[in-house]
């Protein structure tokens, strides 16, 4: 959760729940030094990433180490769902052509050795933007030989195309060879269709499946917000159908309400419950966990 820009009025109500925050979850945004310069090469190319668009709590600590997950095809969303900060409820903007070689520049300013991209869902491109995650990672490699890239992607899912469209597409990313699959289920099964409007469960699901079955050799990963409402055994039942389809990495985080807008959250989960959680996760066999209330999707992804 971040506090209003300083154009925006802060409504009492809204002032009241920053305030309400558990310590564990209060944070500095970071000095405007530390954050000038990824913000100034992004800004220059017209590109975004996550960390602005998303309001990430985290953006601070990664600009000041010069890392940042990339938003591929625009700021703006073909999805609703109910907890996320990024812009939706209007048409998403033209693909920009230059975007993969703006991205690939990027990366090279900043001197990164691994990248994560990432993308709004865009129902509305003819494969979901697969083939643009594509171009994007050839495009890095071009200008950054030898970094290693991490996408975390949407569903795919084909619309009236179906299941077989879907497949294609992970396909097509897969083909690419990223060094880590990320698709996020978000949240527990029992509260998807309220937190996760346009996506399913299971055909989350099946993303991490057929990534595994198109290459074995790389490694998948997801993640869940928790605040929802659910309860641990549904966060461990959830946990048990990612290792079901040989998920090998997770992160677990606090869902934290971005605007007055968004989804209230339900509770907040204490550091030590994280720890509970983590240590579970670890137990059932994923090889890399990242589990506490400011853990986001790419947070310290490389390490």
């Amino acid at each position: 959760m971040d506090s209003p820009s300083a154009n925006q009025p802060v409504s009492s109500q809204w002032r009241s729940e920053i305030m309400a925050l558990p310590e564990w979850l209060r944070r500095p945004i970071g000095k405007a030094s530390e954050l000038s310069t990824v913000q100034q090469i992004i800004k220059q190319r017209q590109i975004h990433t996550i960390c602005e668009e998303g309001r990430c709590p985290n953006r601070g600590e990664c600009y000041a180490q010069k890392t940042a997950t990339f938003l591929l095809m625009g700021p703006t969303c073909t999805r609703v769902c109910g907890f996320c900060q990024v812009d939706k409820g209007h048409a998403p903007m033209p693909l920009d052509e230059e975007e993969p070689r703006k991205v690939a520049e990027a990366v090279q300013l900043l001197g990164l050795r691994y990248v994560v991209l990432t993308s709004v869902a865009r129902d509305d491109l003819a494969d979901g933007g697969a083939g643009w995650f594509a171009a994007t990672m050839r495009a890095v490699r071009e200008m950054n030989p030898g970094v290693a890239i991490e996408v975390l992607t949407p569903d795919f899912w084909g619309g009236k195309d179906g299941e077989a469209q879907q497949r294609l597409r992970v396909l097509t990313v897969v083909q690419a060879e990223p060094a880590c699959y990320n698709h996020n289920i978000e949240t527990v099964r029992r509260c998807q269709s309220r937190v996760r409007r346009g996506a399913q469960y299971e055909r989350s699901l099946n993303v991490l499946r057929w990534v595994k079955e198109f290459n074995r050799a790389i490694p998948t990963k997801s993640g869940l917000m928790l605040g929802h409402g659910e309860t641990e055994a549904e966060i461990v039942e959830a946990m048990a159908d990612l290792r079901g389809v040989e998920c090998d990495r997770i992160t677990l985080g606090q869902y934290m309400r971005p605007s007055l807008d968004h989804l209230p959250v339900q509770k907040y989960w204490t550091p030590e419950e994280f720890d509970k959680l983590g240590a579970v996760a670890r137990s059932m066999g994923f090889s890399h966990v990242r589990s506490g209330p400011l853990v986001r999707s790419s947070y310290h992804a490389g390490i």
